[in-house]
């Protein structure tokens, strides 16, 4: 099934209704050993890109590395710095070229392992070297807002992406889950709203109208064989 996602833009690109098994499925048949493919994943906050990429390399196992964008977010005291801390998230709060040249380095493999950064939410701060990137592993997922941006460095990820995939899950419930997150980090429903409405807003309008450079624009749908989804790797 697919509808229209009014996403801005001309003419808006069609939503695809599927579900995490057959993204599963998709992720898989992206990997050939010997070879490198990145997947990129993106949406508007609340999208879920996230839990996307962590089912997708949870049930891929030692074939997938998860690398988040978000390890690029300058730190809160370079934010504080720069006078930008009140807007973090936002697009000029991220280091881009920073993530550029990872992007290049997991394409060229000419490492044994590549590090990456890690996004903690407790901390509200990157770890640095925290997501390792073994030379052999055929298939990276990297998920973020700004993938598909066209201004600056973020200009050169689209070509870093072998594919792209963009989260649409409908406005409505978009808003439900990020108000949702905010409050689980203890923000009140009220601070939850605002940041939702405000900020996060602005830098939703940004990203939904990049959606038309993806190669699929997805809805994921409810599937209960992946309610609770086998890992493949070994723990």
């Amino acid at each position: 099934m697919s509808r229209s996602s009014g996403t801005g833009g001309s003419p808006p690109p069609m939503v695809e209704e599927t579900d995490r098994a057959a993204l599963v499925a998709a992720a898989r048949s992206l990997i050939v050993p010997g070879h490198r493919t990145i997947l990129g994943i993106v949406g508007a906050p609340g999208s879920g890109k996230s839990t996307l990429g962590e089912v997708l390399a949870s049930a891929l196992g030692e074939q997938a590395v998860l690398v988040g964008l978000d390890g690029f977010h300058l730190s809160n005291a370079e934010l504080d710095r720069l006078n930008r801390r009140p807007r973090k998230g936002a697009v000029d709060t991220f280091d881009a070229a920073g993530y550029v040249n990872l992007l290049r380095r997991l394409r060229a493999r000419d490492e044994e392992v590549v590090y990456a950064s890690l996004f903690d939410r407790s901390l509200e701060e990157s770890i640095a070297c925290a997501v390792p990137v073994p030379r052999e592993v055929p298939l990276v997922i990297t998920e973020g807002n700004y993938l598909l941006v066209e201004d600056g460095p973020w200009a050169q990820v689209r070509g870093l992406l072998d594919t792209c995939w963009f989260l649409e899950p409908g406005e409505e419930t978009r808003l439900q889950r990020l108000i949702a997150r905010h409050m689980s980090y203890g923000r009140s429903a009220e601070e939850a709203y605002d940041r939702s409405h405000g900020s996060d807003q602005t830098n939703a309008e940004l990203i939904g109208r990049t959606g038309r450079r993806a190669d699929r624009v997805i809805c994921v749908v409810a599937s209960d064989d992946m309610a609770h989804p086998i890992k493949e790797r070994t723990t």
